[in-house]
């Protein structure tokens, strides 16, 4: 029971602002916690948590977050509350030997996880992996902002309102935080308004709550840093971006391809890239999609180069180039083509990228906001620069490290990105994300260079400093990155070209964070029984377009029958397998059983790294094309037999109803049947 000063026999203290927010929780009413970041909502959530557990029998809670580092940062903060009466757990995808979701969860009184775990438990067949949500009383929702569309946070609150509106109970109450609910994409204020009622819908919402009472309060304990725009003119003269444009001219001229945009650098030609090369492999012409590839790394280059310096961007170029010739294999024409093409030029990028007249002049503006920082900062300075790309975080790093002017201030730096696979540069492992926060946190490291993978809920507050440098974001991203400065007296930096997109951009998410809270006001406002009889038409809507969409997806997924349907190696167009040689393996890997596939591959000698431990099988190495070197999966050793897993994006279906290339395999048009171990042991041993 809360005590008349906020506290309670565990010395959990709220301050009068949180107080005013939690009473509706703690209540067992469903609400949204709009609050900024470093207002203590984390907090609010361990008391509402406590309290429910203290109060309710065989009470159980379950809090998600959307990034892993989160869930040993909120396992400390809610242990602190809850232990020793309460039983706490911290969950991530690195969990895969211990005892299965399930079990954790009944032998626990709170759990802190990834949704993603949750969802894939809420899915499971194993008795000590499945949960249901009814096995929860209270589900804790960090970052909720995120339950929308197809995330996976919507996927579980999804369920929800299927059991809601089925008239089943008992269902968990919902607690949402966050500091952001966004716009939408919406530019008026009646279409922020739909937008944050749809939020509000899809967590079953009593009333999205933020302090009126202690709102003076609240400003005081969480100061906004200041912010100002620091920026500087193009260069006057690029020789090393001409070039590059030169070359991806020619590269059109050799594509022979027209009426295609020659928009370098921007976002459009990026999509018009992409499309080329799906072009390519549904038309089984490697001449285009191979075009297309290069044309993609040169552009990208550019992105590093418009970034960063230019050595940074002649050496994404230059170990792209290097895995290419080291691709064994087929050398397609065109390949070798686009190889040529790069070494005629390759010493003249050099030549250039090394002129310092050319620099790149918001490195100029970085190093005096860094020097204004860090000199004379008698080391309590500590600052996160965010960038768009783990290329150019890890640039910005060398780029520092080559200053002596900035390495004399004493400041320890570091890269942060994410863990996820799809980019040219090696991701971090979470085991070393984990040593960097915390090495952050203690001031071992008093500065970072981040992706976005920092932008929410890392809680630093001796944090003083946030530089974003370039960045083209939404409303929500530069809310989130500016609350990561949490110290007073902080700054927030936004670094870019004068007159570029990227500050207009951000002129215009400052207009959106405006209309975002005159959005969020209104439906505060909202008489109860029109925003509830709208909240439920919201739902309603909802649950049955997830419905048509289910509906949708299992037509497509019967749509032909596995044994019409082959696989192409999206390089060389190959046929390398049948719909019907595949098998789904632990509802996630699709493998091949057909003993003939192994003749066509090549397996590196060594495993593949992947950060996460699994129960029943550990990955073994990559596999690719014999044929012409492709990249296809990897090996998976599964229980002693080892299975190649495909990645469907690097193939291309042919159907009776044509040929196209598809990214992921939960839009392939047939059914594959699970993976039957005892059975394939059979087959292996008849053979």
């Amino acid at each position: 029971m809360e005590t008349p000063e906020g506290k309670d026999p565990s010395g959990m203290e709220l301050r009068p602002y949180q107080r005013e927010v939690v009473r509706p929780a703690m209540a067992g009413h469903n609400v949204i916690i709009w609050m900024p970041t470093g207002s203590g909502k984390t907090r609010a959530a361990a008391y509402v948590s406590k309290h429910h557990l203290d109060t309710r029998d065989r009470g159980k809670v379950a809090v998600l977050v959307n990034k892993v580092p989160l869930v040993s940062q909120h396992s400390q903060e809610f242990s602190r509350f809850l232990n020793p009466r309460w039983t706490v757990s911290g969950l991530s995808g690195n969990s895969g030997q211990g005892p299965g979701f399930g079990f954790v969860a009944r032998t626990h009184d709170l759990i802190i996880c990834t949704a993603e775990l949750l969802h894939n438990a809420l899915g499971s067949t194993e008795e000590d992996g499945h949960v249901d949500l009814q096995d929860f009383s209270l589900l804790v929702v960090d970052e909720c902002h995120h339950t929308h569309k197809g995330t996976v946070y919507n996927a579980i609150l999804g369920r929800f309102l299927e059991h809601k509106l089925r008239g089943e109970t008992p269902l968990p109450q919902i607690l949402g935080l966050t500091a952001s609910p966004g716009t939408g994409g919406a530019s008026t204020l009646a279409k922020a308004k739909e937008h944050v009622l749809q939020l509000c819908a899809n967590l079953d919402t009593w009333r999205i709550l933020s302090p009126r009472e202690h709102q003076l309060q609240l400003e005081t304990w969480s100061p906004q840093p200041q912010k100002r725009y620091d920026v500087c003119q193009k260069r006057d003269k690029d020789p090393f971006g001409d070039l590059l444009k030169q070359l991806m001219d020619r590269i059109h001229e050799f594509l022979g391809e027209s009426g295609l945009s020659r928009d370098y650098g921007t976002q459009a030609y990026e999509q018009q890239v992409t499309e080329l090369s799906k072009q390519g492999a549904k038309e089984f012409c490697p001449h285009r999609r191979v075009c297309a590839l290069h044309l993609r790394r040169y552009h990208d280059a550019l992105l590093v180069h418009g970034a960063v310096r230019m050595v940074d961007a002649l050496e994404t170029l230059t170990d792209f180039y290097k895995m290419e010739r080291g691709t064994k294999g087929l050398v397609l024409p065109s390949k070798s083509w686009l190889l040529a093409l790069f070494d005629e030029h390759k010493g003249e990028l050099a030549r250039l990228a090394q002129d310092v007249r050319y620099e790149n002049p918001k490195l100029k503006v970085l190093e005096e906001v860094l020097r204004e920082q860090f000199e004379g900062s008698d080391t309590s300075t500590r600052g996160i620069i965010f960038t768009r790309t783990r290329q150019s975080a890890h640039a910005l790093l060398h780029w520092l490290l080559a200053q002596p002017s900035l390495q004399a201030l004493g400041i320890q730096a570091a890269v942060l990105t994410g863990a996820g696979q799809g980019s040219q540069t090696r991701p971090m492992t979470q085991k070393c994300q984990m040593t960097v926060i915390q090495q952050f946190r203690a001031g071992t490291l008093n500065l970072l260079l981040s992706t976005s993978v920092a932008e929410e809920g890392l809680d630093i507050p001796q944090c003083n400093m946030v530089v974003r440098y370039g960045l083209l974001t939404n409303e929500i991203a530069m809310v989130q990155a500016r609350g990561r400065a949490r110290a007073e007296n902080s700054l927030y930096s936004f670094v870019a070209n004068e007159g570029s997109r990227e500050v207009r951009r951000e002129e215009v998410n400052e207009a959106l964070e405006t209309l975002m809270e005159e959005a969020v006001a209104e439906v505060q406002a909202m008489p109860e029984d029109i925003y509830r009889a709208q909240i439920l038409k919201l739902q309603r809507e909802a649950v049955e377009q997830r419905q048509a969409q289910a509906t949708k997806k299992e037509a497509q997924r019967n749509q032909f029958r596995p044994s019409t349907v082959r696989l192409h190696c999206i390089n060389c167009t190959c046929p390398v397998a049948k719909g019907s040689d595949l098998r789904l393996l632990e509802g996630t890997h699709r493998v091949n059983v057909n003993p003939g596939f192994r003749l066509l591959y090549h397996a590196s000698p060594r495993s593949v790294t992947i950060d996460r431990v699994f129960r029943d099988w550990i990955p073994g190495g990559a596999i690719s094309c014999k044929a012409c070197g492709q990249l296809w999966g990897m090996e998976m050793i599964y229980k002693s037999v080892k299975l190649p897993a495909l990645s469907i994006k690097n193939f291309v279906l042919e159907t009776p109803a044509g040929r196209f290339p598809i990214k992921q395999w939960s839009r392939v048009p047939f059914a594959v049947d699970d993976f039957d171990y005892i059975q394939h042991l059979t087959n292996q041993h008849d053979g």
